[in-house]
């Protein structure tokens, strides 16, 4: 992107390490780079960090166990849904992880820029802008049963309570296996590795 003459213009970019600047009104997918995401991913903290152990459970890791749950759910899909799950809260390298109560008080604004930072990331990667509904509620599951587990094993809910907001899974032996691997928090390092190596791996094709 250019970057503006007029240094009394608002800045509406990031520089990211790779040295790309990101227009965070006007996304292009151009300066959207793997490497960028998976850094700020590994980095950003779900439930606000407050989950136990050593380190934050990151998004980066969050992702992970979406994709392997999408998959269980989904043996029959081909690469680019998968890299579809992978990428499901890519944004959020830029924008964070905001809670969904924060989310929705902030309103359809904040909505409308997510989607528009989504599409830039999808087509980047050669994934359709909008993702097919079909695939949008399988990986939307994923990340409901997710969010029920991280709940209950690191962020301190009860069942009964991370049921009520989340619905309790029903999950065969071989989906739990999928859940389980992702559940426990990894060191930030470790986190992005896998992540770049997953997305390696369905980039192949």
């Amino acid at each position: 992107m250019t970057v503006p003459k007029d240094s009394d213009a608002p800045r509406a970019w990031q520089r990211m390490l790779s040295g790309r600047r990101l227009d965070l009104i006007n996304p292009s997918p151009l300066d959207v780079e793997i490497e960028d995401i998976a850094h700020g991913l590994a980095r950003v903290a779900r439930w606000n960090g407050q989950t136990v152990g050593d380190h934050a459970y990151s998004v980066a890791q969050h992702s992970l166990l979406v994709t392997d749950l999408a998959q269980a759910f989904a043996p029959d899909w081909d690469q680019t849904k998968l890299l579809a799950a992978l990428l499901h809260d890519a944004p959020e390298y830029v924008i964070g992880d905001m809670i969904s109560p924060f989310k929705a008080a902030l309103g359809v604004d904040y909505k409308t820029f997510e989607t528009r930072l989504e599409e830039a990331i999808h087509i980047r990667f050669g994934i359709p802008a909008q993702t097919p509904r079909h695939v949008t509620r399988t990986i939307k599951r994923a990340d409901h049963v997710s969010a029920y587990l991280e709940a209950v094993e690191l962020a301190g809910f009860e069942p009964a309570e991370a049921a009520r907001l989340f619905g309790r899974p029903r999950l065969t032996p071989a989906q739990s296996r999928a859940a389980r691997r992702w559940i426990k928090p990894l060191p930030v390092r470790e986190a992005q590795d896998a992540y770049l190596k997953r997305f390696a791996t369905l980039a192949a094709g």
